[in-house]
C-alpha cells in the first residue's frame, strides 16, 4: 500500500511537471529531469537495476532491444534518455500514454498503411538533428523466456543517417536468480493487473546489459536486425530466432 501511494504520488508530479515546466525545457534539462524520475519510480516499484557493458553516447544512435515489459522503457530512460517507437495503442493508456507522449515518444500505427514509411522519415529527420532513439523490433512483448525475429523496418533510418545500431538486452528476475513473470506485460494482461502483480514481489532484479554496436556498413537492414537479435539472445541465454523461408512476410519488415 505504501508503495501504490508513493507511486501515485510519483505519477502526480510528472503530469504536473510535463503540462507546465517540461516545454519550457531544452533537450538536456529534458533528458536530466527524465533520467531522474524514470529512476525514482524504478526505486518505489522496488526494481534493482543492474547495468553492464557501456550504454552509447555517440549521436545518432538506434538501441534494439527485446521487449518484456512497460518498464522497459523507463529501464532505460533511468540510464541513458532517449526516444522511443511504441505503438498506438500505448498512447490511448491513462496517464503513462500522455506521459510517454510528452516525453517525445513517437506512435506508429501498424493498421495505417505507409505510416511506417512516415515514422521513418521523422526518425531520420530527427537523429540528423542529434536525437538518439529506441526500439523494440520484437513488435510484441514476451515472458522473456524467448526471443522473437526482429523485424527490420524501423532500422532503415539508422542505415540512412549510418547511425550506430546498438543492441540491448532486458531481463527481470527474482534475488534467486530465476525469471520474474511477475513483471512482464504479455497476453491479456492489463496494464492494472501488471503493476498489482509487480507490487507483490518485494524486489525485482532488472538486467540491463548494452552490447557492442552493429557495425552496418554493407548490410541490408534485415541483417542488423539478425545479428542485434542474436547478440541478445547469446546475452541471454535464449536460442537465436530464424526467420523461417518462403513464409509471407510484412514488406516493410
Amino acid at each position: 500500500m505504501v508503495r501504490f501511494a508513493r507511486l501515485c504520488l510519483h505519477v502526480a508530479d510528472a503530469l504536473l511537471v510535463a503540462a507546465f515546466i517540461y516545454p519550457f525545457l531544452d533537450r538536456p534539462a529534458r533528458r536530466r529531469r527524465l533520467k531522474r524520475w524514470s529512476a525514482q519510480l524504478l526505486r518505489i516499484l522496488a526494481i534493482r537495476l543492474h547495468v553492464t557493458g557501456v550504454p552509447p553516447v555517440d549521436a545518432p544512435t538506434l538501441m534494439v532491444a527485446n521487449h518484456v515489459s512497460w518498464l522497459d522503457i523507463f529501464a532505460i530512460n533511468a540510464v541513458q534518455p532517449t526516444r522511443f517507437i511504441a505503438k498506438a495503442e500505448i498512447r490511448r493508456w491513462p496517464l503513462l500514454g500522455w506521459l510517454c507522449e510528452r516525453g517525445d515518444t513517437l506512435f506508429i500505427d501498424r493498421a495505417r498503411r505507409h505510416h511506417t514509411r512516415d515514422i521513418n522519415k521523422t526518425m531520420a529527420a530527427a537523429m540528423r538533428g542529434g536525437d538518439a532513439f529506441a526500439v523494440f523490433p520484437e513488435g510484441t512483448t514476451t515472458h522473456g523466456d524467448v526471443l522473437l525475429p526482429f523485424h527490420a523496418s524501423l532500422l532503415q533510418p539508422a542505415l540512412a543517417c549510418e547511425a550506430k545500431v546498438s543492441p540491448v538486452a532486458i531481463r527481470y528476475s527474482r534475488a534467486d536468480g530465476s525469471l520474474c513473470v511477475e513483471a512482464d506485460y504479455v497476453g491479456d494482461k492489463t496494464l492494472v493487473e501488471s503493476l498489482l502483480q509487480l507490487l507483490t514481489q518485494p524486489q525485482v532484479h532488472l538486467h540491463l546489459h548494452f552490447l557492442m554496436p552493429v557495425e552496418c556498413a554493407g548490410l541490408h537492414r534485415r541483417e542488423v536486425a539478425d545479428e542485434a537479435a542474436r547478440r541478445i539472445a547469446t546475452w541471454l541465454g535464449l536460442a537465436v530466432p530464424c526467420r523461417r523461408a518462403g513464409t509471407t512476410r510484412d514488406p516493410t519488415a
